[in-house]
């Protein structure tokens, strides 16, 4: 069912927000800063935007994701857990031997997800073959690929962006998040990367600018998106690194690293009000 209320999809992504956090405190350890900072655009995806069914996963008209970023697999997991693909409880178990959730997205094991990835960069490639696919057989199917700002310093990102521009792919939207940090500090301190908005025009996508932390905003760029004939959309999302939690908020430190006691429950309570 598709959620219209925005302040019910702002609910849903407080509870994916405290998803995460129990998620990495539980295994001690994975990626909280990049899965907070996307979290509003998974949950606009899955419980707004997406044609989508959790009774029947595996359905060949249904609109695929595919998180290129991986390590941020616990934002997934929790909007999966919410939206009913699996019981919430398994959270608990993320990075744990013998769990299905792993620290990288397995599509293989995990209910709704469409691709394993955990290799940076290959993301984009991946959705190019699902969207061309969904041309190629007339399904009618979306394809959205979430890409880390950091992440597209990955040559192959940009050779799939040429291929998505020839092939003329309109059902394929990329969201980059665009957080402004990655595991040594900004992105452009590591790589001097930016006007990342117009590297994708010259690529040939439609692009658009949107505060990836900003339910009503991001609605209205992925409307857009689907209006777009002709060419790729990119989405620019620009979120804040471990949004929703004070002390982890635009902190590079939270790339990978998981809170201790006192800093879970501060957390927890946080995202309770």
């Amino acid at each position: 069912m598709k959620v219209t209320n925005i302040q019910a999809l702002e609910n849903i992504a407080k509870e994916v927000r405290r998803g995460i956090i129990e998620e990495v405190y539980s295994a001690n350890s994975g990626h909280p800063g990049g899965s907070l900072s996307c979290a509003d655009i998974l949950t606009v995806l899955y419980f707004n935007q997406m044609n989508i069914n959790p009774k029947d996963p595996k359905a060949e008209g249904r609109d695929r994701l595919v998180l290129s970023k991986g390590h941020c697999s616990p934002a997934l997991y929790a909007v999966l857990a919410r939206k009913g693909y699996f019981d919430k409880k398994e959270l608990t178990g993320f990075r744990k031997l013998g769990s299905k959730l792993q620290g990288h997205p397995d599509m293989n094991k995990v209910p709704g997800v469409d691709s394993s990835s955990g290799s940076l960069g290959q993301g984009l490639s991946i959705a190019n073959g699902m969207a061309l696919n969904s041309k190629m057989k007339s399904l009618g199917y979306r394809v959205y690929c979430v890409l880390g700002d950091g992440e597209i310093e990955e040559g192959q990102v940009w050779e799939a962006a040429m291929t998505a521009s020839k092939y003329k792919l309109d059902n394929l939207c990329v969201i980059v998040d665009n957080n402004n940090l990655q595991i040594d500090g900004t992105i452009k301190d590591v790589k001097g990367l930016d006007d990342i908005e117009g590297k994708f025009e010259k690529f040939g996508f439609n692009v658009l600018i949107a505060n990836g932390n900003d339910i009503k905003a991001l609605i209205k760029a992925f409307d857009k998106a689907k209006t777009k004939k002709g060419k790729p959309t990119a989405i620019i999302a620009i979120t804040t690194k471990g949004k929703g939690v004070s002390y982890m908020e635009d902190k590079a430190e939270w790339h990978g690293k998981a809170p201790n006691e006192e800093q879970y429950k501060q957390a927890m309570e946080e995202l309770k009000k």
